[in-house]
C-alpha cells in the first residue's frame, strides 16, 4: 500500500495554507489540486512547496469542481504508483490530527474505504445538519444497507483505482455531487466502508473559515443525483440483492 493525502482547493484563502502545514505535520506525502482558484492561495502554497519535498502542486486552469479535482489528483498519483488516497477539505473543518489512524485503517483493510463519521459541535448549522440526514438515508436505500454512515463527510480514505474506475463510466460526479455518489457508486462495486468517528469544525469569517455551499443550487444538484441513483439502483436491484443472499463477489463495472 501507497498512500498519501490529497486536498482539493477552491478560493480556500489563508486557511489553505494552515490546512496542509496542518496535513503535512500528519503525514510525508501531500498533493494539493487547485481548482482555478484565483484568490491568490495558488502562489501561497506553491511558495511552500518549493522548500518541501513531500508537497506537490497541481493547478488546474479554471474551476472544474470538487470531484473533477479530485479525479485530476487521483489519475496523477496512480500514474506515480500510489494507491490510496486520503481526501480532506482544504478549508481547515476536516481533522489533521486523525490521518495516521485513518491511513492504519485503510493498510488494515485496503480493500475497504475508509470512512469519517462526523462528530458535530455547536458550531455546525442546524440546517446542513438535518439536511444530510435526507442524503444519508437515500444514500442506505441505494446501497440496500451497505453501511454508509455519512454520505456527505469528505474526510475518508478511497482505493485509487476503484475510484478511477466508477468516475471513468460517468459524467457526473465532478462536483458537490462527488461526495455522496463515490461510496454509493464504490458500494455498488463491492468496496466495504468502514467508519471512524472524526470531528467536523465550522469556522466563522472571522476564524477564516471558507464555505461555497449554495443550499439551493447543490441542494438541487444533490436532488439530481439521488434521482440519478435510485433510477439506476432499481435496474440493479436483482444484481444488489442476489449478492446480499449468495454472498458472491460484486460484478465489477
Amino acid at each position: 500500500m501507497k498512500p498519501l493525502v490529497l486536498i482539493p482547493s477552491y478560493n480556500t484563502g489563508a486557511a489553505l495554507v494552515k490546512t496542509v502545514r496542518e496535513a503535512r505535520a500528519q503525514w510525508p506525502v501531500v498533493w494539493v489540486v487547485i481548482d482555478g482558484s484565483d484568490d491568490g492561495s495558488s502562489a501561497d502554497v506553491q511558495h511552500l512547496a518549493a522548500a518541501d519535498e513531500g508537497l506537490c502542486i497541481l493547478v488546474l486552469p479554471h474551476n472544474q469542481g470538487k470531484g473533477a479535482a479530485v479525479l485530476h489528483g487521483l489519475e496523477a498519483a496512480a500514474a506515480e504508483g500510489y494507491t490510496h488516497a486520503l481526501t480532506m477539505d482544504a478549508d481547515g473543518q476536516h481533522p489533521a490530527a486523525l490521518i495516521p489512524a485513518f491511513m492504519r485503517a485503510a493498510r488494515a483493510r485496503p480493500e475497504a474505504m475508509i470512512l469519517g463519521r462526523p462528530v458535530f459541535d455547536a458550531s455546525a448549522p442546524l440546517l446542513r445538519v438535518r439536511g444530510r440526514r435526507i442524503s444519508n438515508a437515500w444514500t442506505d436505500l441505494e446501497t440496500l444497507g451497505a453501511g454508509i454512515a455519512d454520505s456527505l463527510y469528505g474526510f475518508r480514505v478511497y482505493p485509487i483505482d476503484a475510484l478511477v474506475a466508477v468516475m471513468a463510466r460517468q459524467r457526473w460526479m465532478r462536483r458537490f455531487d462527488f461526495d455522496t455518489e463515490a461510496v454509493v457508486r464504490l458500494a455498488w462495486r463491492g468496496v466495504k466502508p468502514i467508519n471512524i468517528d472524526a470531528p467536523v469544525k465550522y469556522l466563522s469569517a472571522e476564524e477564516g473559515g471558507v464555505s461555497h455551499f449554495r443550499y439551493g443550487r447543490d441542494n438541487a444538484l444533490l436532488t439530481w443525483m439521488h434521482t440519478r441513483l435510485m433510477l439506476e439502483f432499481v435496474l440493479r436491484l436483482p444484481q444488489l440483492l442476489a449478492r446480499r443472499i449468495t454472498k458472491r463477489p460484486p460484478f465489477q463495472r
